[in-house]
């Protein structure tokens, strides 16, 4: 069953188009991993999925519902049906474990602070972190951090969680944790996942379809297998992270020599940073 459907899905910021006519579907239940190179806009299109974002172009549509004629009340409600990890896992320094976890039950529901209180210490068990309610965000580590985050995401009992880069930051041995944990979440609560990576064995553990972004567009979509063995030159550069003779880096850095020509050095040196 699709619970998420884009259609010709665009946007631009400014005059750099990002999306340029996206298809996709998420079907209930499944883990669909979406990757692609970065400024490719696949955290564009996950913030196009819950109406952070208005599409130029296209139309999203979420349980049958089309987000751009949504009502206010509809909206609100199809928003609680989602847990969004964000990339940086955004907590708040000003509060504790505890209030972060609980934001989204405080805002959101009208549940006693007794209430609120079981939830948060039962997701926080859930994410394998009991009895740190009370601790700071700057007294965590990154993985911890990120869990946190998640913790949040789940609390209010979602059908769908969205990962902004669940594991960038992350150690190699931290990163699998929170692999492991999206696929336990994913099987304890049946919650239908999509996650945004760069992390190729996050796609090789999480993954039950894989969607890889490039100039715009949907360039690959199949399964985990498929992608690895795909002999589309795109694909096998990203895959097997082979900088060599890529189109899109020559392009930049052709880009740069002819600015840095006609430039001083300071405008060469903001042209790299706006990279």
């Amino acid at each position: 069953m699709k619970i998420i459907q884009t259609k010709n899905l665009k946007k631009s910021f400014g005059n750099k188009p990002v999306l340029r006519g996206v298809d996709i579907d998420v079907n209930q239940g499944e883990k669909l991993v979406i990757i692609g190179r970065s400024g490719c806009g696949k955290s564009v299109l996950l913030k196009h999925l819950v109406k952070l974002l208005l599409p130029d172009e296209g139309s999203v549509t979420v349980y049958g519902n089309d987000l751009a004629t949504i009502s206010k009340q509809d909206l609100f409600e199809t928003r609680r049906r989602f847990g969004y990890l964000f990339q940086g896992a955004a907590l708040f320094d000003s509060m504790s474990v505890g209030e972060n976890v609980g934001l989204p039950l405080v805002e959101n529901f009208d549940y006693s602070p007794a209430e609120v209180s079981r939830l948060v210490s039962e997701k926080l068990e859930m994410v394998g972190l009991p009895g740190i309610e009370n601790l700071r965000p700057s007294e965590l580590s990154g993985g911890m951090k990120k869990r946190v985050g998640l913790a949040r995401a789940i609390v209010t009992n979602p059908d769908v969680i969205l990962y902004d880069e669940p594991t960038t930051g992350l150690d190699p041995v931290m990163s699998d944790a929170i692999d492991s944990l999206i696929n336990d979440l994913a099987s304890r609560l049946k919650v239908t996942s999509v996650v945004i990576t760069h992390d190729m064995a996050s796609v090789q553990k999480v993954a039950d379809r894989v969607i890889m972004l490039h100039e715009g567009h949907v360039h690959y979509e199949g399964t985990p297998a498929g992608l690895f063995e795909s002999a589309d030159v795109v694909v096998q550069h990203f895959v097997s992270r082979i900088s060599a003779d890529d189109e899109e880096i020559l392009h930049e850095m052709a880009d740069l020599t002819e600015k840095g020509k006609h430039g001083n050095a300071a405008e060469v040196l903001t042209s790299v940073k706006r990279k």
